[in-house]
């Protein structure tokens, strides 16, 4: 496809979750930043989070009809099939309208309808993986990319080696902006900064066993003058709210964070989900964390994450399975030995990569100009 050059125009598909979402939106913003002029459309899923949080960021973003794959027999799954056809046809036309210099992938749903599209329009594409292990769409796509750009050492195993580009994930950019103070950021969630503070966060969706933990252990947090900042995700916020947990003075409960740069720098420990943009973004921030992975994720993919920092002295984890009853035990004794605490922050600070964003993009820009010669 023949196209004139700048003003760019891009197309960045993914979503279903943060973890697909906050990259993709973090690699628009970077483009946008360096070409003001530029054109950047997101293609999603209907009725996902991205048609909310892509709008909220400042971009246009278009609906596919199309879902993922259910683990047990559903009308959706027998749908499934056509949903891709219809998709599918949408993103050629799509392309065909928009005319884009290149297509982002960053995973989820929409990702795999547009991006082979483009792949068969000719359009340069560049897969965005951030897991230690590689999503099924990504494997597929792999030998047509145009580019991948990855967070993890030895992604070869999955990829084709001559196209594998080691970049890091993107994260969002006030994660990267030196901000509040952590005094400010206490006080921002009205919270008292002469307390420890911890950040409990499930991801974008939330996540049950967290919310168990915190529920169980709140009495214990008070009484050993703990303070929570506490994100439940929109599905457990309500639940959340009404629990004996939220009426205590030290938690502050919320469904979604949205100044997340605020929230790490008023924490003194953080209790996270293992998904890849969280590592991501936990290693920028630099504080001492404690791991929970998901164990309903493909390949057990959040412990391999997970697992990366622990093996490098950066973070401490706790099994899913025994969270509830170890979790905030576990997160007390780590208050009390500020020596370990220090150890873990330089550790996790050392493992991150805060040009990835703009190496990213510095990619795109390197297809783009090749592409038109």
């Amino acid at each position: 496809m023949q196209l004139n050059a700048s003003p760019y125009r891009l197309m960045i598909t993914g979503g279903g979750t943060g973890g697909h979402i906050f990259p993709a939106v973090a690699v628009a913003t970077e483009f946008r930043s360096r070409f003001p002029d530029s054109d950047v459309l997101f293609v999603g899923a209907k009725g996902r989070m991205e048609m909310t949080r892509v709008p909220e960021a400042g971009f246009r973003i278009i609906g596919l009809w199309i879902s993922g794959f259910q683990r047990r027999l559903t009308i959706s799954n027998l749908l499934l099939p056509l949903k891709m056809l219809v998709s599918y046809i949408k993103a050629h036309r799509l392309i065909s309208r928009f005319r884009p210099h290149a297509v982002v992938g960053t995973g989820g749903y929409a990702s795999g309808p547009l991006m082979f599209a483009a792949v068969h329009r000719g359009v340069p594409t560049v897969i965005q993986e951030q897991n230690s292990y590689a999503g099924m769409a990504n494997k597929q796509l792999a030998s047509s990319a145009s580019s991948i750009c990855v967070a993890y050492d030895g992604m070869e195993k999955y990829f084709p080696a001559a196209k594998v580009k080691l970049t890091g994930n993107p994260v969002r950019r006030n994660i990267l902006q030196e901000g509040l103070s952590r005094e400010e950021a206490a006080r921002k969630f009205g919270l008292d900064p002469s307390k420890k503070i911890i950040l409990v966060v499930g991801g974008s969706l939330g996540a049950r066993t967290l919310n168990q933990c915190i529920e169980k252990g709140a009495a214990e947090l008070e009484k050993e003058n703990v303070q929570v900042i506490w994100q439940t995700g929109k599905l457990y916020y309500q639940a959340m709210v009404a629990s004996a947990a939220a009426s205590q003075k030290n938690i502050v409960v919320l469904d979604f964070i949205q100044d997340m740069a605020a929230a790490y720098a008023a924490a003194d420990l953080v209790i996270s989900r293992a998904g890849a943009l969280a590592i991501s973004e936990l290693c920028i921030a630099g504080k001492p964390v404690v791991l929970v992975p998901s164990p309903h994720v493909a390949e057990d993919h959040q412990t391999k994450n997970a697992m990366a920092l622990v093996n490098k002295g950066a973070a401490r984890v706790v099994k899913d399975s025994e969270a509830v009853n170890n979790l905030v035990s576990e997160v007390l004794t780590l208050l009390r030995q500020p020596e370990v605490c220090s150890s873990l922050s330089s550790s996790i600070r050392a493992m991150a990569r805060p040009e990835a964003t703009k190496e990213i993009v510095e990619e795109i820009v390197q297809l783009i100009k090749t592409s038109a010669r």
